[in-house]
């Protein structure tokens, strides 16, 4: 079936099943093009909790998935693929967290939302990389476990001085292949270029960037920028969202390396949405343990409270 075939076919069953399509800006091109609404993990988080369609199709990794289920419980999530996972969703443990909790105090457990339910229903928030800073400013506790990516716990840290951070060892794959030696590389042949970085990169790539903040935050600077020249120091997926921004104003846009992908969010495909609408019972449904739900929702609403301002 041709992808001019599948995506009319995805707009009706869509329409027939009340569904909605979310997709995070690194799924591949095709799927940013159809989805109903698109964007980062706050902004997803946001939209989701917010729906009135009974079905939520959610282009991303697992994680995500997990998130609008819990902020969902009564209606029905499904997934491209289930296996499209987050590797550094796993790198923290509820035992960890718990040892944490005895050992301080006046602790709070703060959860970067690229987490599993589990971890999020043992946390006392969550934030994303676009509202951590606002969040945790509004925390009464003196000390942060910051979970699970250390290199944005790091970065955030600097900005909240009177908070003692804890940090965990995570990290992002993608993010932290990017090395400082490949933008000086492309600074060569482009002097000019300004480098836009995601703080889940290295410090060394942070260090040197001349704009840092979250993928939606990324777009925003560029589509903003009076500049030309742009290093996106990001999952390469967002190159079709800036495209499409700045069309008219002939940006030119470079990565470090071809490494600047990840394989689990390429895992969505237009095949597997229509096939996830077709046969949603046929390994597609996100299952969330109602316990986890209940214990989940608490750091999301709050996250998504404190993070309004209200």
């Amino acid at each position: 079936m041709a992808d001019t075939d599948i995506r009319d076919k995805i707009i009706q069953l869509k329409h027939e099943k009340n569904a909605v399509i979310l997709a995070h800006y690194y799924v591949p091109d095709e799927i940013q093009e159809i989805a109903d609404y698109l964007g980062d993990s706050y902004y997803l988080s946001k939209v989701a909790s917010e729906l009135k369609e009974q079905i939520i199709v959610f282009c991303g990794v697992r994680f995500m998935g997990e998130s609008a289920k819990i902020i969902n419980p009564d209606k029905i999530v499904l997934m491209p693929d289930l296996n499209a996972d987050c590797p550094m969703a796993h790198m923290a443990s509820t035992a960890e967290i718990e040892k944490k909790r005895k050992e301080y105090n006046d602790l709070a457990v703060v959860c970067y939302i690229n987490s599993t339910a589990e971890i999020k229903a043992h946390s006392d928030v969550c934030v994303t990389s676009s509202n951590a800073v606002k969040v945790i400013k509004t925390l009464s506790n003196k000390y942060i476990y910051f979970i699970p990516d250390e290199n944005l716990g790091r970065y955030i840290s600097k900005m909240i001085p009177d908070k003692k951070f804890i940090f965990n060892d995570g990290y992002c794959h993608v993010h932290a292949k990017i090395r400082a030696s490949d933008i000086a590389g492309i600074k060569l042949l482009h002097p000019g270029a300004i480098t836009a970085a995601h703080p889940e990169c290295r410090k060394e790539v942070l260090d040197i960037s001349d704009y840092v903040g979250s993928t939606s935050g990324i777009i925003n600077y560029i589509e903003k920028s009076d500049s030309k020249d742009f290093i996106v120091c990001t999952e390469s997926g967002v190159l079709h969202e800036i495209k499409r921004k700045t069309a008219k104003c002939n940006k030119n846009l470079y990565i470090t390396s071809k490494c600047q992908i990840c394989p689990d969010m390429k895992m969505n495909t237009l095949e597997k949405i229509l096939d996830a609408l077709e046969n949603p019972g046929s390994g597609h449904e996100v299952k969330v343990d109602r316990i986890l739900i209940e214990k989940g929702l608490a750091p999301l609403e709050k996250m998504l409270l404190l993070a309004a301002g209200e």
